[in-house]
């Protein structure tokens, strides 16, 4: 299992003289408890709640851990990354500095294109190796879930290398790894200009050998313009759901093409991006339970205007998570904290929304509300203690960091 390189610690812990932030849908806001404590045992949590309630039986011979009156929350999870990559793309940063739009890079050859050319020429060892400093910049700032998807290698034999490589990054460090095929990312030089031909060879070869070496925990893509149409997804889609396997979407992000739509009517976990969703996709995504997910770095970083419809999310309950959508061409960031604050101060997300965003939201946008996302008994007791005042803190502050400890699976 990705992210099993370390045991779950079996000695029962107790985390006391601690506030909550449970982030528990049963409790009103962020689910705070101001005098709590947290009790683990085999790396799962099995009391979270008063201090003064914890059961007698829980208490003998644990280790107590004196958390000096700090806030505690969820460890972090940061749903939407394609952190596995080879080399930058730091010149297509100066064409755009430049004037040059997002397609106009792609058409002069830079975009995802120029990603692709780089990973082929790199071993799983040299993604792996590149990789590592990217997740440790998101692990020293609590996270302790990341997905990576696949994406840059457009054929079978590279995004199998890119997809070991990220299950590798479980192995490397203390961390849950999810996996996405994103093989519907763009067109190889390849497949000559045939996105028809491209997406049968996605569909019929490439997803069905993937989710045999069981290499993906999920199928996405990108529903563009300049990518894939909604009916060559929805091929993909109808493929992944012969497999078991379940689906999210880039949509929306440039034009509105119906892709939140398209995503609720496939039950997606998430779709993301979304800065031109329309009322009937929020209303979609309400109806299938469908989380939004807000990418703020690539709205900042390719200096996007139309913003995500935020208002209309809550109006129709959607579900909102963050993500640092960290890749090398249009968001190439490593600070899920920043991100919050992207999304507080681009967006207009509240202090709530963002927490629960990299929370709960971010764990059911993976498909993982049974096991993490929230301080509640039976989930993974995956942490993040934090030297703040309040949990507004770690939205407000930039460049800061204020993770006291990390805490995955226990230990």
């Amino acid at each position: 299992m990705a992210g099993a390189g370390e045991k779950p610690s079996s000695r029962t812990r107790i985390w006391r003289n601690a506030r909550l932030a449970t982030m528990s849908p049963s409790l009103p806001g962020l689910g705070t408890v101001d005098d709590g404590a947290i009790v683990a045992s085999d790396g799962r949590i099995v009391f979270a709640g008063p201090a003064a309630e914890i059961p007698s039986a829980l208490t003998h011979d644990a280790e107590i851990i004196d958390c000096g009156g700090r806030w505690i929350t969820p460890g972090l999870i940061d749903c939407h990354t394609h952190l596995v990559h080879a080399g930058n793309r730091a010149n297509e940063f100066e064409m755009r500095l430049a004037g040059a739009t997002y397609e106009e890079v792609a058409r002069a050859g830079g975009g995802i294109v120029s990603s692709v050319k780089a990973l082929r020429a790199a071993s799983e060892d040299d993604l792996v190796r590149e990789t590592l400093p990217r997740l440790d910049a998101l692990i020293a700032e609590g996270v302790t879930t990341v997905e990576i998807k696949s994406g840059y290698g457009l054929d079978l034999e590279n995004e199998k290398k890119s997809l070991r490589a990220a299950r590798r990054m479980g192995e490397e460090r203390a961390v849950t790894i999810r996996t996405t095929f994103l093989g519907a990312h763009a067109l190889p030089p390849e497949a000559n200009g045939d996105k028809s031909a491209y997406i049968d060879l996605v569909a019929e070869k490439m997803l069905p050998a993937i989710a045999a070496d069981g290499l993906a925990d999920a199928v996405d893509g990108f529903c563009e313009g300049m990518a894939f149409s909604p009916e060559e997804m929805a091929r993909v889609f109808e493929a992944a759901k012969a497999l078991g396997l379940p689906v999210k979407l880039h949509a929306d992000q440039l034009s509105n093409l119906h892709g939140a739509a398209l995503a609720a009517s496939f039950g997606a976990l998430s779709a993301d991006h979304l800065e031109y969703t329309d009322e009937a996709g929020a209303a979609a995504m309400a109806k299938s339970s469908t989380v939004a997910v807000m990418l703020p770095g690539a709205f900042y970083f390719i200096r996007e205007t139309k913003k995500p419809p935020i208002d209309l999310f809550r109006r129709h309950g959607v579900k909102m998570a963050v993500a640092t959508d960290s890749n090398p061409g249009t968001s190439p960031l490593t600070s899920l904290l920043l991100t919050m604050n992207m999304a507080a101060t681009l967006f207009g997300m509240t202090v709530e929304e963002c927490l629960l965003g990299v929370s709960r939201h971010a764990a059911a946008a993976l498909g993982m509300s049974g096991e993490t996302g929230t301080l509640e008994a039976g989930k993974s007791a995956d942490l993040a203690i934090w030297d703040v005042e309040v949990p507004a803190e770690l939205v407000y502050r930039i460049g800061f960091n204020p993770l006291h400890a990390r805490i995955w699976r226990g230990q």
